[in-house]
């Protein structure tokens, strides 16, 4: 299996002088492969420099982790719950929650083990070589992109529902634009932590307000389905939203670059599955319950005119906040990636600023560009999310425990001495193959229903 990198025996002398190696991945962490300052920790001793970015508690990890993932993705969920009928959708959005904790408890032990690893690019590099770097890098990328496009149209959406339409929708979606290129702008994820603790609320209080709205003015209520019978591609067109709705682990790595202390990183993502499953489950079943068959996606457009505009604008922040992490995040890989270890990543330097300054600029206008002028952008994203999220949510953690077993503890013989977790991780790299595949065919096939029956919009439409 190839690797490259650090392995017992061959670490610089600098590790050398901080760890005495007791032959386990479980030593290699606990021992302080993770201590501030390290030759590999991303962005090394900080003590005396102008730009601190190791700055970030656990509790506003989970609220960074909270207020990206807890998002505009939550509100197709009552529709996959009249899809595939209330009892399989909350089983389905139950069994990904726990997956979801599963392989993010997967990517916190692999980044503890090795701390130079800063994005999904850099853990590319470990299992693949340098073609892993530039696939998953550029991946990583593409997708923050697109998601920052969505969250672009969400905003322009909940704006012309607020204004009752009387606003050109493009001139919405460049408001919203600039809202999202301002707070993207800190260079740490410090200052947009602080933020998003208004991000993560919002969009709990809108999906609270949400639920009282459809119970205050039902629609059909009790007009569920339990269970529904149907075809393999409409079923899994409907739970690729629950799916979706896990796909933030490609910001985990970052994330935990800057984190004071990136052993309680778990902790925070227990927050994080505990908060998104049970908040998750709640809105689909009481939202699906009041409004009942025929439910919207997104499901605030179901809702009374009054109640719908309240919802939606309680949800705006949560809405541009999200898309700043998202392009923060793909600038903050390429920044990295060209000025780590070196001066600019820690000083104010006109060169530092300058590239930090194209970096979201550039992010954020493609993110604009792709979401208003491209007709089939919300496939797009569907499609982006198929090919990359798919393996970052589920598929490579499986990846990730395969290789550090197969490294730091024996080779495959230390596979078959853990029967159970050599099992799970087959299957999570299995699964995340699955989701890659049937992602892929269910956006294609919608795609091209939505082509023949003439749905998708013109360019720039306003």
């Amino acid at each position: 299996m190839m690797s490259n990198t650090y392995h017992p025996g061959e670490l610089p002398q600098e590790k050398v002088d901080r760890t005495v190696y007791n032959g386990s991945a479980e030593g290699d962490r606990d021992v302080g492969f993770t201590s501030t300052g390290l030759p590999d920790d991303v962005f090394g001793e900080e003590e005396n420099h102008d730009i601190k970015y190791k700055t970030l508690t656990w509790p506003l990890v989970a609220v960074l982790m909270i207020t990206e993932i807890v998002s505009n993705g939550m509100l197709s969920l009552p529709s996959s719950l009249d899809a595939v009928g209330m009892v399989p959708g909350v089983i389905v959005i139950l069994f990904l929650g726990a997956f979801a904790t599963f392989t993010a408890w997967l990517l916190i032990e692999f980044k503890l083990r090795h701390p130079e690893v800063h994005n999904m690019g850099d853990a590319g590099y470990i299992l693949f070589g340098p073609i892993g770097r530039e696939v998953l890098g550029g991946g990583t990328i593409i997708f923050a992109i697109c998601a920052t496009g969505s969250q672009i149209l969400a905003g322009q959406l909940a704006l012309t529902v607020l204004s009752d339409g009387r606003l050109c929708a493009l001139a919405f979606a460049g408001i919203f634009s600039v809202a999202v290129t301002l707070f993207s702008f800190p260079r740490t994820l410090d200052h947009l932590s602080w933020l998003s603790i208004a991000g993560g609320v919002s969009i709990i209080i809108a999906g609270v307000v949400a639920m009282a709205g459809a119970g205050a003015v039902p629609v059909d209520p009790g007009n569920v389905v339990i269970a529904r019978a149907s075809d393999f591609t409409s079923a899994f067109i409907s739970i690729t939203n629950p799916v979706f709705a896990y796909a933030g682990h490609f910001m985990f790595f970052i994330l935990i670059s800057e984190m004071k202390h990136p052993q309680d990183a778990m902790k925070a993502a227990w927050t994080l599955q505990i908060v998104a499953t049970t908040f998750y489950i709640v809105f689909a079943v009481v939202t699906y319950y009041y409004i009942g068959q025929g439910v919207s996606s997104p499901s605030l457009l179901s809702l009374s005119p009054l109640w719908s505009k309240i919802a939606f604008g309680l949800a705006i922040p949560n809405f541009f906040i999200a898309g700043s992490l998202y392009s923060h995040t793909a600038a903050k890989l390429v920044f990295v990636r060209f000025f780590r270890h070196s001066r600019h990543i820690h000083s104010h330097t006109f060169t530092g600023w300058g590239v930090w300054t194209v970096l979201i600029l550039l992010a954020n206008v493609a993110a604009f560009v792709f979401a208003v002028g491209i007709p089939v952008f919300n496939y797009l994203v569907g499609i982006s999310a198929s090919l990359f999220a798919a393996w970052y949510t589920y598929g490579l953690a499986g990846a990730f425990w395969l290789h550090d077993t197969y490294h730091f503890k024996g080779g495959y013989s230390a596979w078959f001495r853990r029967p159970i977790m050599f099992v799970l991780n087959i299957l999570t790299v299995l699964a995340g193959g699955f989701i890659c595949v049937g992602g892929l065919y269910a956006t294609i096939y919608s795609l091209r229903q939505a082509a023949e029956a003439g749905e998708l919009p013109t360019p720039f439409q306003c």
